[in-house]
């Protein structure tokens, strides 16, 4: 299969949130990417944003006709009216929308969205069975609960700058991405759907408070905080047993290769052409991990005939001797590379406001409920009109937009 064309992402009734009623009150990145991954799998979502600016995100990065990449790739599939939360005409639209949604998603500092009218009782009230998740930077209680929280805050407390350090002297390093957001963002989404089978197992909606410090340790704790879970630990092991992976420089380019198993490094030493890799002393895991003396310089010398070869003469030598393995891609690269045009990861379409743009699709294949990119990303407030239509308030449009309500 070739990478897929097409005029536009058209929304879905086929996936298996068809029929979920979302209200998005988030910005930024954390809770607009957690409701477009329910958006992909078929969820009706309706956005709120500010009048005038309207989500931050729009303006953020790489941008075409004033809205940017970061905002269409977190906001597709989503439906847009631009009201002002500060005045109680405001107000009571989005608690209209609240009140036959089946999902909020908000992420506020702990106490605004309560401030604003808008917090978890108050569409309690309107809506028993309502799932209202509330993300924050480090959730509703604690001593920094009431702090301002942005991605690379969070890198630094859940402790990804220190991870990424080079274990001997190297400084915190953050990651070139949001990741802390996107994480928390897939904590979200699952929370989301759990909460959704709960309540159709009898047992109501319910409030989900989740702060990004809080994901974003359990995210890392799972394999990269190994004398931090034993306690008992001589600590004699780096805590992340992926510390020590380094690439490798080819002729070409850079890569990768795993020897995670007493296989793979046997592997990894045959297809480098490099010998001793049957030492009793390395060739087994635990044998490895006492004598690094005697490991060391079967490693350098890997690396040292790396250097040799091409990024197309390794992967042949890797995938001959079943190594796992890897080139080292950019975003740019991805895109051409030859796997992800066979399976069809990408997805172009004509945007009316930035033109030709390329989404991935959704990375899960559901085979009897299929989930698709959701639709396109809206301009602010172009829903406006038709949300209020829907509500019965058509005949109140030009008087709220007059009196600044509505964009």
């Amino acid at each position: 299969m070739s990478r897929s064309t097409v005029a536009a992402p058209e929304s879905t009734s086929t996936g298996p949130l068809a029929g979920v009623k979302v209200l998005d009150l988030s910005i930024a990145l954390t809770g607009p990417y957690a409701v477009a991954l329910l958006a992909d799998q078929g969820a009706e979502v309706v956005k709120v944003e500010r009048p005038g600016i309207g989500d931050i995100a729009r303006w953020i990065g790489v941008s075409v006709n004033g809205m940017s990449a970061f905002y269409l790739a977190c906001n597709r599939g989503k439906r847009c009216i631009a009201v002002d939360l500060a005045t109680d005409a405001g107000r009571q639209i989005v608690l209209a929308l609240a009140a036959t949604a089946d999902v909020i998603v908000q992420n506020f500092r702990p106490g605004v969205i309560d401030r604003l009218g808008l917090g978890y009782e108050a569409v309690r009230a309107l809506n028993p069975e309502v799932i209202y998740c509330s993300v924050s930077g480090y959730g509703p209680e604690g001593p920094y609960s009431h702090r301002s929280a942005y991605d690379t805050s969070i890198q630094a407390y859940a402790g990804f700058a220190a991870n990424q350090a080079d274990p001997n002297d190297g400084p915190p390093t953050f990651l070139h991405q949001n990741a802390a957001d996107k994480v928390s963002a897939l904590y979200a989404s699952q929370a989301i759907t759990a909460a959704l089978y709960a309540r159709a197992s009898g047992r109501g909606g319910q409030h989900l408070e989740l702060g990004m410090a809080d994901a974003c340790v359990s995210f890392l704790w799972a394999e990269s905080a190994g004398n931090e879970v034993l306690l008992d630990s001589d600590g004699s092991q780096a805590s992340s047993f992926n510390a020590g992976f380094q690439p490798m420089r080819f002729l070409d380019g850079w890569g990768i290769a795993v020897p995670t198993t007493d296989a793979d490094f046997a592997g990894m030493c045959k297809a480098l052409g490099v010998e001793g890799f049957d030492d009793p002393r390395i060739a087994t895991v635990g044998e490895r991990r006492k004598n690094r003396d005697v490991l060391e310089p079967i490693l350098d010398m890997c690396y040292a005939m790396a250097a040799n070869l091409t990024q197309a003469e390794a992967a042949e030598h890797f995938e001959r001797e079943r190594v796992a393995f890897a080139m080292v891609l950019s975003t740019a690269e991805i895109v051409d590379d030859p796997h992800a045009r066979a399976i069809g990861m990408f997805t172009e379409f004509d945007h009316p406001v930035v033109g030709r743009a390329r989404l991935p699709r959704h990375p899960t294949q559901f085979h009897g409920t299929p989930a698709t990119l959701g639709g396109l990303a809206p301009a602010l407030g172009e829903h406006t009109d038709e949300v209020l239509a829907e509500l019965g308030l058509g005949d109140r449009i030009e008087e709220l937009r007059a009196a600044g309500v509505l964009a």
